[in-house]
């Protein structure tokens, strides 16, 4: 099933299920009205979520509306914990590699991973707002799940059981940032702004074959200024699966139902793929030319980020947001 969440004027919204064409949508209210509650008792009030599903995919709902993606929060648009991994190591050997650095050895047998801010997320069309453009704004295309209850000790195959939705993430960086607080030896906080997730978080069983091994094998789309950057294959080279980052996560703690948890970007070691983050972009330039050439973002820049199936459909909806300066807003 696919669901979603409505902007009502409330911090956690509305809980809408969305038509498998996501050209109609339907309040889940008779049911619940927020998808933590979904969440949080999933044996009990997803099935009553299916049945609805599958009258709405019969054009039999009687309350149905339009699907709208711009009245949409993120699916879970605050959440107990958002954990995002660096899963696709193509991505942190070219990154390491244009500043002259080698791959430890820890590096493949143990996910690179981060806890980023959860107590605010952006919704897929809201304007990302910086400050400062020295930051260096970059967007990032990512796929991401939503867990169920993991407990401590979880191997990787059962942790992804825990796998209860699935949705596409824009893990927006400030670039510029980043160095001098990796430099105090305690990670990511401030070049790490709010995620933006996409309008809609589908179960695994809406992927088919193309959810295998907990991968998705399908190609993520990232196009910045109506031009089409990234055609990166999610599947073959994520060299960590959701199962094995799930269970990295429960090592020494339980992970709780509503926890979302991120691939990082999705990368591609054939180049012609292009790129799902631009400091990938900068990282080749590096290589091939001793300089980076392409800047990062600038105000009004967009960038969409979506995934179709086999069918050619939008499976998730897109990310499609504007970088925006404060004073507009």
């Amino acid at each position: 099933m696919k669901l979603a969440t409505y902007k009502d004027g409330s911090r956690d919204g509305q809980l809408v299920v969305v038509s498998r064409d996501l050209s109609t949508a339907h309040y889940a209210n008779g049911i619940a009205t927020r998808l933590q509650q979904v969440l949080d008792d999933w044996n009990f009030l997803s099935p009553q979520l299916e049945d609805l599903y599958t009258t709405l995919n019969h054009g039999k709902a009687r309350h149905a509306f339009a699907f709208e993606p711009r009245q949409c929060m993120a699916p879970l648009p605050r959440a107990y914990q958002w954990a995002d991994g660096s899963a696709y190591l193509n991505h942190v050997e070219l990154v390491r590699k244009a500043r002259g650095a080698d791959m430890p050895e820890s590096y493949f047998g143990d996910p690179l991973m981060y806890q980023g801010g959860s107590d605010d997320f952006l919704g897929p069309c809201d304007d990302a707002v910086f400050p400062n453009l020295d930051w260096g704004v970059d967007f990032e295309a990512e796929v991401a799940v939503i867990t169920g209850d993991v407990p401590m000790g979880t191997s990787p195959s059962e942790a992804l059981d825990g796998v209860r939705l699935m949705l596409l993430a824009n893990d927006w960086s400030l670039r510029h940032l980043i160095p001098a607080e990796l430099a105090k030896g305690f990670g990511f906080f401030q070049s790490k702004p709010a995620t933006a997730f996409s309008p809609v978080a589908v179960t695994p069983d809406e992927l088919g074959d193309a959810w295998q091994g907990g991968r998705m094998h399908l190609t993520l789309q990232s196009t910045w200024n109506g031009r089409k950057v990234g055609q990166c294959e999610a599947g073959p080279e994520m060299t960590f699966h959701f199962g094995q980052l799930i269970a990295h996560i429960a090592k020494t703690r339980n992970v709780r139902a509503g926890s979302i948890v991120g691939s990082g970007t999705v990368s591609n070691k054939d180049w012609t793929k292009g790129f799902s983050c631009i400091a990938e972009k900068r990282a080749i330039e590096m290589i091939e030319h001793g300089e980076a050439k392409t800047a990062f973002m600038q105000y009004g820049d967009t960038i969409r980020i979506e995934v179709k199936g086999p069918d050619g459909q939008s499976l998730f909806g897109a990310i499609d947001q504007t970088v925006c300066e404060p004073d507009s807003h």
